[in-house]
């Protein structure tokens, strides 16, 4: 079995990947938010076509027309959608941030995942106690307590 907390690494080489990681997750935050603010706008777009329809059938033609004119399908930002938003944010910020978190982790932790967070479990868990087990890929004697 492996232990994650991989003790052969350097502390400094530890933080530093994990603080990337820190920063990735942030990100990966932010790009879900990103996926909210695209699906509410669509279903802005839609309850606004439905406004349209109800301005129209109410008899007011000409500003229901305004609407679908100037607002139903309109750009959120210049020249986007709110998907044309996401797919830029995916293809010029996301994926390049992915890309150094993964080639940080094979260049310094052989590819390991949540190293830092791993060593936290090691020294945080009460060794030896009920539901502070190491876990499948820790191993038990890396604290040397146990």
């Amino acid at each position: 079995m492996t232990d994650r907390s991989r003790p052969d690494l350097d502390d400094d080489t530890v933080t530093a990947v994990g603080k990337l990681s820190e920063a990735l997750e942030a990100v990966e935050h932010a790009r879900g938010m990103l996926y909210g603010f695209h699906q509410l706008t669509g279903r802005a777009d839609l309850l606004l076509q439905d406004a349209v329809d109800l301005f129209r059938q109410a008899g007011h033609g000409e500003f229901a027309d305004d609407l679908d004119r100037d607002l139903v399908g309109r750009n959120v930002i210049a020249d986007r959608w709110t998907f044309q938003i996401v797919e830029d944010y995916d293809a010029n910020y996301w994926s390049t941030f992915r890309s150094f978190d993964q080639r940080a982790r094979e260049a310094f932790t052989d590819g390991e995942r949540h190293v830092h967070e791993a060593r936290m479990k090691q020294r945080e868990r009460t060794h030896g106690h009920p539901h502070h087990e190491a876990g499948p890929v820790l191993d038990e004697n890396a604290a040397g307590d146990d």
